[in-house]
């Protein structure tokens, strides 16, 4: 069910919810969060079927907030909320609310975005594409329990790296860091079954690759060796290298959904890895709102150097 409100204000809003879900029988009480998506017209429709999706698993009220500029001087200087409000199968298994802020409005989304969250619910604020320069001093990730950036939507991925790791605070989170949880459980699990002391490591992926950089990161501080970045073609992360005195473990993934994981003295075996969809990443968010001391850990470690290594596949 949809119902288009123009020039509104967040009370008819939440008067549209209650008034939608009581003709559907549809109660708020199975929401466990609040998902604010904040984004531009351009974004807007994937970001949204992202968090509807992954509300099937996580029943949550989603607000998307989208700042739009008037054409005209004129229409600049006014100011107007339009929303439009889903409920039931228009809205996955949640609420949906998208709202389109004009003028002055926008430099105070949050006003408009409080009295819309759920009561007692933890907040989530998602940037798909432009993010703040310090999401928690931002006035909706002030909001927030956990603050989602992702920095492969940005056109320098490692300088905005950087500014994350000046800017963090505990309940921040990266999506590049997310799309790495299937390596980072593959390589516990090799480092498990080698039982070697690791003397070197390599990353290989395509230039300027935000996982990459933070895999690398990660490795260096958790294993206590230098980590080389080794540039291949692509598609993003390809390959991990890990030396031992026995022989190097391996994990290469050229392309497609399919890994060869190689360990000294084994055969060599076939393992699922593929690149998960946007709706993955943001479920696995959304089942923690802790803070992701990993995520810090591998922020703050060893920056790449000028003399990573350089190798055109």
């Amino acid at each position: 069910m949809k119902i288009d409100l123009t020039d509104t204000t967040a009370s008819k809003i939440n008067k549209a919810l209650v008034e939608t879900r009581r003709a559907i029988g549809i109660p708020a009480v199975g929401m466990v969060l609040t998902m604010v998506i904040v984004t531009d017209e351009e974004n807007a429709y994937d970001a949204t079927k992202a968090a509807q999706d992954a509300a099937r698993e996580h029943p949550s009220r989603t607000l998307v907030v989208i700042k739009r500029t008037a054409r005209t001087p004129r229409d600049r200087q006014g100011t107007r909320l339009d929303a439009e409000v889903r409920v039931g199968a228009d809205a996955g298994t949640g609420e949906t609310v998208i709202l389109r802020l004009y003028g002055e409005v926008g430099q105070h989304a949050d006003s408009v975005v409080l009295p819309l969250l759920l009561p007692d619910a933890p907040v989530v604020v998602w940037w798909p594409v432009d993010a703040p320069e310090v999401p928690a001093k931002d006035p909706l990730g002030a909001l927030a329990a956990r603050r989602i950036t992702d920095a492969y939507a940005v056109e320098e991925p490692l300088a905005a790296l950087a500014a994350r790791a000046a800017s963090y605070a505990p309940g921040d989170t990266d999506l590049a860091w997310t799309r790495l949880t299937p390596w980072r459980s593959m390589l516990a699990a090799a480092l498990d079954q080698a039982r070697a002391e690791i003397v070197s490591a390599a990353v290989e992926s395509e230039a300027e690759n935000p996982s990459a950089e933070l895999l690398a990161r990660w490795l260096g501080v958790r294993l206590g060796v230098p980590v080389e970045r080794v540039t291949t073609a692509g598609p993003v992360v390809t390959a991990v290298r890990l030396g031992t005195a026995n022989g190097e473990i391996r994990i290469d993934r050229p392309e497609g959904p399919v890994a060869t994981l190689s360990l000294p003295g084994q055969p060599e075996r076939t393992l699922a890895l593929k690149v998960r969809p946007t709706a993955e990443l943001i479920a696995e968010e959304l089942r923690r709102l802790d803070a992701d001391e990993m995520y810090a850990v591998a922020l703050h470690g060893e920056a790449a150097t000028p003399k990573e290594s350089v190798h055109h596949a």
